[in-house]
């Protein structure tokens, strides 16, 4: 189990890292780069749309890779996503600014973005089914929650990496190359990835499916027909966690730099040290979740989500970094104890034949909307002066869509160790 986790770590915090040096870079650098003859504002608006394409590629990769998962195994949905991801990673680092090219630069990253976005679709269900479908159902949301600590980890690397550029380089040279090297780098941490799994093991609940010719013919068609519900309402669920994550670790960079005045190397030190926290409460929250329940803790992140919103709004517009640092606290442990348990309680949800493709689905579906779309309505709802209460409001209605979503799942923890049975499986 340790080695099976391990790569699964490793290979979510590589394809994390993509997604989130993007992220980053659009919050800093890509509106003035490959939007330059609008205003600042729309300048990140506009980087902030591009940034949205992953998100919007994700359940479309969820459909593509879940189909190959359900059909042709986990393994082979390990290595095809984080290629993929890899190299529009690195492809992203390499694409010239809009005064060398002109408008095809930011239709380039458009097209990367989504091709990263495709990638990341693929990952996470094939990453947590190797870990939930190894491990002993009383330890399940405890493996299952190492893949979970990748993108904090990913995070970590990638705004670490932009966080020593930013402090070493002039802005000129940061804003001319500096910002590219997170994004070259990715081609290693792919290739070292690459090579992590190559070595990995079929899943046993696969491997019985198979042995008895027993895999879905259409998956994402089976999954609509028979799990739509599940779907609808584990996206809903967890669309909070993604927005409240997002307004985090991109929003709240864009606002505090461009608005507040707060230096960049500040703001990223703030972003780190809350996401670092998050990466050590993880396995905390899990076990939590094997022990009280997979949908008591979503229940508790979500009251915890909504009832921070305000602190959170407030302590950032301080713009002291003590402050910033307490609110984006707060913020962090509250989604990341949905986050924990979610690994588990979405493949549990399902039967093993539509596994890979439901869990994938409502997961990245929560993600176009939470992440896609949170960034352009915080950056919009904060024009004005003052503290943005707007984004506050926002965030807490979507806590209380997740409480009313979560509060509509079963339970899913085993009482005294046989396995839960899934919707539509058989008793």
């Amino acid at each position: 189990m340790l080695r099976l986790a391990a790569a699964s770590l490793a290979g979510t915090a590589i394809e994390f890292y993509d997604f989130f040096v993007y992220g980053t870079a659009a919050a800093l650098v890509l509106g003035p780069l490959y939007f330059p003859t609008v205003s600042p504002l729309v300048g990140t608006l506009a980087a902030f749309g591009t940034f949205g394409a992953g998100f919007v590629a994700r359940p479309l990769g969820s459909v593509f890779f879940g189909h190959i998962g359900d059909r042709r195994g986990r393994r082979p949905v390990l290595i095809m996503s984080l290629l993929l991801t890899g190299v529009a990673t690195v492809a992203v680092g390499l694409v010239p600014a809009y005064g060398t090219i002109g408008v095809a630069a930011p239709v380039l990253l458009v097209v990367l973005r989504f091709a990263q976005g495709f990638g990341l679709g693929g990952e996470w269900g094939g990453a947590v089914l190797l870990t939930a479908e190894h491990a002993p159902p009383d330890r399940r949301v405890l493996w299952s929650s190492v893949p979970q600590i990748g993108p904090p980890v990913g995070f970590l690397i990638a705004n670490g990496i932009m966080l020593t550029l930013s402090a070493t380089l002039t802005d000129a040279q940061f804003r001319s190359w500096g910002w590219r090297v997170p994004f070259w780098f990715a081609g290693v941490l792919a290739v070292g990835g690459l090579l992590l799994r190559a070595r990995l093991s079929e899943t046993p609940e696969f491997r019985e499916l198979a042995d008895h010719g027993t895999q879905a013919e259409l998956p994402f068609a089976e999954v609509v027909r028979d799990h739509w519900r599940l779907v609808l309402l584990t996206a809903g669920g967890l669309t909070v966690a993604y927005a409240l994550y997002y307004a985090v670790t991109t929003w709240s960079l864009a606002y505090a730099t461009e608005r507040l005045g707060v230096d960049r190397t500040v703001m990223l030190g703030c972003i780190m040290a809350a996401v670092s926290v998050s990466a050590l409460a993880t396995p905390v929250f899990a076990l939590l979740g094997d022990r009280y329940g997979r949908r008591t803790l979503c229940l508790a992140g979500c009251l915890a989500m909504a009832l921070w919103t305000v602190p959170l709004v407030a302590l950032l517009y301080s713009g002291r970094p003590v402050w910033m640092v307490l609110g984006f606290l707060g913020a962090t442990l509250a989604f990341t104890a949905v986050f924990a348990v979610i690994a588990a309680y979405l493949p549990e949800l399902y039967e093993p034949r539509v596994r890979c493709t439901g869990a994938a689905v409502g997961y990245n579906l929560a993600g176009v909307l939470g992440g896609a779309v949170t960034p352009l309505v915080a950056t919009e709802v904060a024009r004005g002066d003052g503290p943005p209460w707007g984004v506050a409001a926002y965030l807490a209605a979507l806590a209380l869509l997740g409480l009313g979503c979560f509060a509509l799942l079963p339970e899913t923890r085993p009482a005294t160790g046989p396995e839960p049975v899934a919707e539509g499986a058989p008793a």
